[in-house]
């Protein structure tokens, strides 16, 4: 993100990127998966909300149809990911400034961030994700929900069987003392 690129192409139906940044002095890795909102790509949505933090939701300013579906996307959302943080965004602001001095209710009324922002030159972009990261870091650390309570567990389970593999047997016990010094001793 700190090498921002500005891009004009349009997503075509998935979009991966990870990006490694620290939150807290604590080492993150985010995957950021831009989905399409074409509705062709619309039965696919579902795979891609397992194990979402954070969610930024956009429409193009230059599209009256995209802030229309709004709706429709965040209904689909909440069905499988029902209390992660959301962050709206008003994408191609550079196209017409003026519309950054137009209402959009929809985040006020879903209680969300809300970000004028221009995928093509920068503007807020870079503040967004930050934010999203922020928001995403914070909702896994207390997440109560089961799927997530549950994912926890697992990386704890891993990270405990990986330093259990991971350690050495040095032949001494807790005191120090070697198998042979205990068997002098004995």
């Amino acid at each position: 993100m700190d090498g921002y690129k500005p891009q004009q192409l349009s997503t075509f139906a998935l979009t991966l990127f990870n990006y490694e940044t620290e939150i807290n002095k604590e080492k993150v890795s985010v995957d950021f998966w831009d989905t399409a909102g074409q509705e062709r790509f619309n039965n696919m949505h579902p795979s891609y909300y397992h194990q979402a933090h954070a969610c930024i939701i956009v429409f193009d300013t230059t599209r009256k149809i995209t802030y229309k579906n709004l709706p429709n996307w965040l209904k689909e959302l909440r069905e499988y990911r029902p209390e992660i943080p959301c962050l709206c965004a008003a994408n191609k602001i550079d196209v017409d400034v003026s519309v950054t001095t137009k209402s959009f209710n929809f985040a006020k009324k879903h209680n969300m961030p809300f970000y004028f922002c221009s995928a093509s030159d920068g503007t807020n972009v870079v503040r967004l994700f930050k934010d999203a990261i922020r928001a995403a870091v914070a909702y896994k650390n207390n997440s109560t929900d089961f799927m997530d309570e549950i994912m926890r567990e697992l990386e704890n389970f891993e990270l405990e069987t990986d330093k259990k593999d991971n350690e050495v047997d040095s032949g001494l016990d807790s005191t120090g003392n070697s198998d042979e010094q205990k068997q002098t001793a004995s």
